[in-house]
């Protein structure tokens, strides 16, 4: 086997396993997942959801060739301070939601945790206002209960 890289015969097993590991930080989701850097980078720190405070309403302009407002909330995230935009659901959410109401956020679900559709740099949307469904109370089922 002139040329040959690999060690053959019936003690390499090790030497392979070393290999693969050594080779392996090259592919680039390996080394990004091993260095936790997508979870550093994350304001949400790799959890599904989070509490925050809401500061401001925005109005995010969507991007062509659709044209709206898409109401949006910038959120301060009470576990590390940072400040995000979440993306407020449903027909008149808007008026539901006050500044300072404590929200929760999640993944709006985009690819590989990025924005999605339209709206564009805004990856997260709120699901919850002080403890309540914001589902149910833009339908109207529930009263969000006054602080």
């Amino acid at each position: 086997m002139p040329g040959s890289k690999s060690p053959k015969g019936e003690f390499a097993a090790r030497k392979l396993v070393l290999k693969r590991k050594k080779f392996r930080w090259s592919d680039r989701y390996y080394k990004r997942r091993m260095l936790r850097l997508d979870i550093k980078a994350d304001p949400l720190q790799g959890a599904p959801m989070a509490k925050g405070i809401v500061l401001e309403k925005v109005g995010v302009e969507s991007k062509q060739p659709n044209s709206a407002i898409r109401k949006c909330v910038r959120v301060q995230l009470i576990k590390n301070g940072r400040v995000i935009t979440a993306f407020l659901p449903g027909d008149g959410a808007l008026n539901v939601v006050d500044e300072h109401d404590e929200v929760v956020v999640e993944g709006i679900g985009g690819s590989r945790g990025r924005s999605m559709g339209d709206i564009p740099g805004v990856r997260w949307k709120v699901i919850m206002v002080n403890g309540v469904s914001l589902k149910e109370l833009v339908l109207g089922k529930k009263q969000k209960p006054m602080r």
